[in-house]
């Protein structure tokens, strides 16, 4: 079942709809429920390599809906330490809990004071508001 709108205020976002939990120098990432409910139901999850190198603002995976192809866009850079086999396995769970079950891949920050250059759930919902 679809998840209720929502965006966590404990969570930092990127201004291409994907999100970040910091804990460290580690980060978790997803996309936001705006993002999800844009691309529809989920049915492929193309995840990055663990030991891949993501970079900020870039392309790191694919999810494909039944609508469309979307690129996930990185919101920092660091190395892929862990992907969400839940997820490849069952896509449509990020439909259901993007912000719990549903995130995508953790990286090592290459500097966690990068977080800076992320947004505030209040300035992602005014960045909504503008859509």
């Amino acid at each position: 079942m679809p998840a209720d709108e929502s965006y966590p205020d404990d969570l930092l976002y990127h201004r291409e709809h994907d999100w970040a939990r910091i804990d460290g120098e580690i980060a978790t990432f997803g996309i936001t429920w705006y993002a999800q409910d844009s691309l529809g139901d989920i049915v492929v999850y193309l995840p990055p390599e663990v030991g891949a190198r993501v970079a900020a603002g870039n392309e790191y995976g694919e999810l494909e809906s039944v609508k469309a192809v979307s690129p996930i866009i990185a919101p920092l850079t660091g190395e892929v330490t862990e992907i969400n086999q839940a997820v490849v396995d069952s896509p449509e769970t990020v439909n259901d809990d993007p912000y719990g079950e549903g995130w995508l891949c953790k990286v090592r920050l290459d500097d966690p004071e990068s977080k800076a250059d992320l947004i505030s759930v209040d300035e992602y919902r005014k960045l909504l508001d503008e859509l």
